[in-house]
């Protein structure tokens, strides 16, 4: 097998569920991908996930952390505090076909999402660490890959050279450049020698305080059209969608239009990861 070298240009996290990102300075690897990343999501009255897919405007809600709690902000609203050490109810919620073990987050929280968006009856919820969701072991084999509430997966990686060739056949087509922030990856890496590289690679050492992280990127990542919501104004196009379309069906997942590589980690949970990381990426043939 030959080896790529490359960096980890940028980290980054969604603390709750298809709300905004933001890119961090450092994170912390645990069993279920970086530490916080789609711990929290939205939830209707009975308990089902809530993402863009239903309501764009999620894409409006801003994320930040400081001083120990998680603050949420969307235009018109006052900012949402919640403390990273508190929980309310516990709950069960159902995201995609799993029912977990949640924590309810109170009745300000359910109802600031709900005035924001809305929709009534709204809740918030914390993912209950003592649950143990898995990945899909048709994909991650022998390794028992741990999930929050992310669709499927612990981590999502992309690259900046796949970003710059989308980016160049929107160009072609007379439309606007987009970020990375659309297709909310948690590690991007720079350096790979052609866009969409990362589909070929088995594995990734990326270097780490606390020693290497090791992580086996396991399937490609099919695309639904939140990457066509402006995360900027939460507004709903077809763009993306269509330049993905001339190029980007991939057999591995039915013909499904993908973009980045969904991982699993092999080795490195409690690593501290930093962006300027070297990586080595050892690629499947």
């Amino acid at each position: 097998m030959s080896t790529l070298p490359c960096t980890l240009s940028e980290i980054r996290l969604h603390p709750v569920k298809s709300c905004g990102g933001f890119s961090v300075s450092e994170s912390l690897l645990i069993e279920t991908g970086l530490d916080l990343d789609r711990a929290w999501m939205v939830v209707d009255a009975h308990g089902d996930m809530l993402t863009q897919r239903e309501l764009p405007r999620m894409a409006l809600v801003a994320a930040s952390m400081r001083r120990g709690d998680l603050a949420l902000r969307a235009p018109g609203m006052l900012a949402l505090h919640l403390s990273l050490k508190a929980v309310e109810a516990p709950t069960r919620v159902q995201v995609w076909d799993d029912t977990v073990a949640a924590y309810d987050m109170g009745a300000l929280a359910g109802q600031w999402f709900s005035d924001f968006l809305g929709t009534k009856g709204l809740r918030l919820v914390r993912f209950d660490p003592e649950q143990k969701r898995l990945s899909d072991r048709q994909w991650t084999g022998a390794i028992e890959a741990e999930n929050a509430f992310a669709d499927g997966f612990p981590l999502l990686v992309t690259s900046t050279a796949s970003l710059a060739e989308l980016n160049r056949r929107l160009a072609l087509a007379g439309q606007a450049a987009v970020d990375l922030a659309r297709f909310r990856p948690n590690l991007v890496l720079d350096g790979l020698p052609a866009a969409h590289d990362e589909d070929h690679v088995d594995t990734l050492e990326i270097e780490a305080e606390g020693g290497p992280v090791v992580l086996k990127l396991v399937k490609p990542c099919a695309r639904c059209t939140i990457p066509d919501v402006d995360p900027a104004t939460a507004a709903q196009g077809h763009a993306v969608t269509d330049a993905l379309a001339a190029y980007r069906a991939d057999a591995r997942v039915n013909g499904g239009l993908t973009f980045g590589m969904n991982a699993v980690i092999v080795s490195g949970v409690d690593a501290v990861l930093r962006p300027g990381a070297a990586v080595k990426a050892t690629l499947a043939f």
